[in-house]
């Protein structure tokens, strides 16, 4: 599948309308509900192979942010044969209490695997989580960048984010479709 008709597959799967509320507080009339295309294993690969290409060179661990980021983080890794690690919002109260799950991240060079970036706060978050344990974080791949601040924030915070996608590009397409 080439990229422009992925593009018009992802909106036409995830594009909904309504009055929704996002992870960056703000309210919007449209929304990406990326469950929708990650649910998906046909869509989903096309996406993680296309995402593949985003992946800077000397990326040792791929990182993926819960919940969204996980699916695409586990594909992904299947592709590449990069190690993968599970990253929660918050260390877990049992067991291990480790908010990074899987492989060991001290002194290795991760990049961050997020689905939609709107305003880049919990990969900020994350990133700054990732760096305290030791990690080499300064990329972020996401599928969806939404446009709305993401990047200039994240860049604030040292992190540079490779998109897919913009929300743009994804209207463009779905409106050749």
């Amino acid at each position: 599948m080439d990229k422009q008709a992925l593009a018009a597959q992802i909106y036409q799967t995830a594009h909904i309308r309504g009055s929704f509320k996002l992870r960056s507080g703000a309210t919007s009339d449209q929304y990406f509900d990326k469950y929708r295309f990650e649910s998906n294993p046909m869509l989903l690969m096309e996406i993680a192979k296309k995402m593949a290409d985003l992946i800077p060179d000397g990326t040792e661990v791929l990182a993926g942010l819960e919940m969204g980021g996980i699916p695409v983080a586990t594909l992904l890794s299947q592709l590449t044969g990069l190690p993968v690690c599970f990253v929660r919002k918050e260390p877990k109260r049992y067991g291990t209490c480790k908010f990074a799950e899987g492989c060991e991240i001290e002194k290795k060079r991760l990049v961050i695997i997020e689905d939609v970036i709107t305003s880049g706060g919990q990969a900020i978050l994350s990133a700054t989580d990732l760096r305290k344990a030791g990690a080499k974080v300064e990329d972020v791949i996401c599928v969806i960048n939404r446009e709305q601040g993401g990047p200039e924030k994240m860049a604030t915070a040292g992190l540079r984010l490779h998109a897919l996608f913009t929300r743009s590009e994804l209207e463009s397409a779905s409106a050749s479709a």
